[in-house]
This record gives C-alpha cells, sequence and structure tokens, in this order.
C-alpha cells in the first residue's frame, strides 16, 4: 500500500472484488480512464490472499460473492495486520438499511448501491481515499478538550497531569486512534498489540479488560471508544 504523504491516481491501485464480469468490465474501464491502476478477483476466498499480495490502497468489495460474502471476506480483511487499515467501499444490490449497518460495523468505510453511476464511484472513492490519507497522518499530539495524547514521548495528560497508563494500555489507545472511524476486530486488535495471532476466548477478553481499565483511566475522552457488539472496537473523534 502507497504510504506517501500524497497520493496520486497514478500510485492508487484499486482491488475490485466482483464476480460478474461485465460489472469488472465497467469498474477498470472507468477506473482505469481516471487514472487508477487496478486488479480484480472474483471469489471471496481470493480477497485475503490478493490483498496481503498486492497492498492495494483500497478495496471495491460485492456482497454477493460465491465461496465467502462480502461480510465475511470484510471481517477477515479487519482481523489480518496487513490488511485491516485497507480502505474498503461495499458494493451490493441489497439497499436495506440493515445491511449497510451491518457492512459498516464490520468495518467498511462506504457502502454504494446497485445500479451506480460511474461519477458517483468515482466521487465515493476520493472521499474515502481523503479520509485514509487523513487518518494515516496522526499528529505528535492528538488533544481532545483537557486530555492530551503525545505519540513521540508516549504519555497522556489530563489538564497536564499525567495518566498513569501502562504500555499495553497506551499501545491500545494509539491503535485505535490511528484507524479512527474504522472498527477494529478483538482479535486484531489482540495481533497488533500483544502480538497473539491465533487467541482464545480467556485471551479475546483481555481487550474488553484493557478497554475498561482505559476508560476509566481517561474519563474525559471515554465516550469516543465505541463498543460494537460481538465484533470489538473503534475509536469516534467526534464523540
Amino acid at each position: 500500500m502507497n504510504c506517501g504523504h500524497k497520493l496520486s491516481k497514478m500510485n492508487v491501485l484499486i482491488l475490485i472484488v466482483e464476480d460478474e464480469k461485465d460489472i469488472v468490465k465497467m469498474l477498470e474501464y472507468n477506473l482505469q480512464k481516471e487514472g487508477y491502476r487496478t486488479v480484480a478477483v472474483s471469489n471471496g476466498e481470493e480477497v485475503v490472499r490478493a490483498a496481503v499480495q498486492g497492498q492495494p490502497d483500497l478495496i471495491l468489495l460485492d456482497l454477493m460473492l460465491p465461496g465467502m460474502d462480502g461480510f465475511a471476506v470484510c471481517q477477515e480483511l479487519r482481523k489480518h495486520g496487513q490488511t485491516a487499515a485497507v480502505p474498503i467501499i461495499m458494493l451490493t444490490a441489497k439497499s436495506q438499511e440493515a445491511d449497510k449497518i451491518v457492512g459498516l460495523e464490520l468495518g467498511a468505510d462506504d457502502y454504494v448501491t446497485k445500479p451506480f453511476s460511474p461519477r458517483e464511484l468515482s466521487a465515493r472513492i476520493k472521499a474515502v481515499l481523503r479520509r485514509s490519507q487523513r487518518q494515516r497522518q496522526t499528529p505528535e499530539i492528538l488533544r481532545i478538550g483537557d486530555l492530551a495524547i503525545d505519540f513521540s514521548r508516549i504519555r497522556v495528560t489530563f489538564k497536564d497531569k499525567v495518566v498513569d497508563l501502562t504500555a499495553k494500555e497506551f499501545e491500545l489507545l494509539k491503535t485505535l486512534i490511528q484507524a479512527r472511524g474504522r472498527v477494529l476486530s478483538r482479535d486484531y486488535l489482540l495481533d497488533t498489540v500483544w502480538g497473539l495471532d491465533h487467541a482464545t476466548e480467556i485471551q479475546t477478553r483481555t481487550v474488553d479488560v484493557h478497554v475498561t481499565t482505559l476508560r476509566k483511566k481517561i474519563r474525559a475522552a471515554a465516550g469516543h471508544i465505541i463498543t460494537v457488539k460481538n465484533y470489538g472496537y473503534r475509536f469516534d473523534s467526534e464523540g
């Protein structure tokens, strides 16, 4: 994935996950015409491997796929350290609000209902890439009211008084903030913060315990750490 200060279209690789050949051709034609590079896969089970190998800057993910549906694929992508931060736009014929909510809670960045115009999709892609770029540019010090998180000094203060966080608590807070707005699964947090890539149920509860403790210690910003039921957590900077 390209991680420079500014992405140009020529450097942006978009992974298209779609099993309808006509739609793939249409997407490839319009995206390449816009200056993006593209690669396509048609089976849900191929997506994680393709994303790890290709390191795309954005994934267009159809919901109805052979092998694994788009919801399951999105969940798998968000579990892996190499793909957890890749922006995902879901493409689907389903327009029910419940489906959109599920997709967004599983970590999708946006949701486009078929049929869509190339101009609409292009605008959505640009908006998601801009948000992703801003999220990667985490400031050295983030202020939320009277709370200040200093990433360079690994220190948190509230009203200029140091908040005593353990190393794991600080790393957990940092990981959530750097992905702000995106849902991170417990498995992903265990892998990233604790280095556990195959977690037991007891180890998974470790994340919940640390989040509870972290919320108590940063009371002023506790409401920014949002629980997504049965999945994980996200940091909402607007909370």
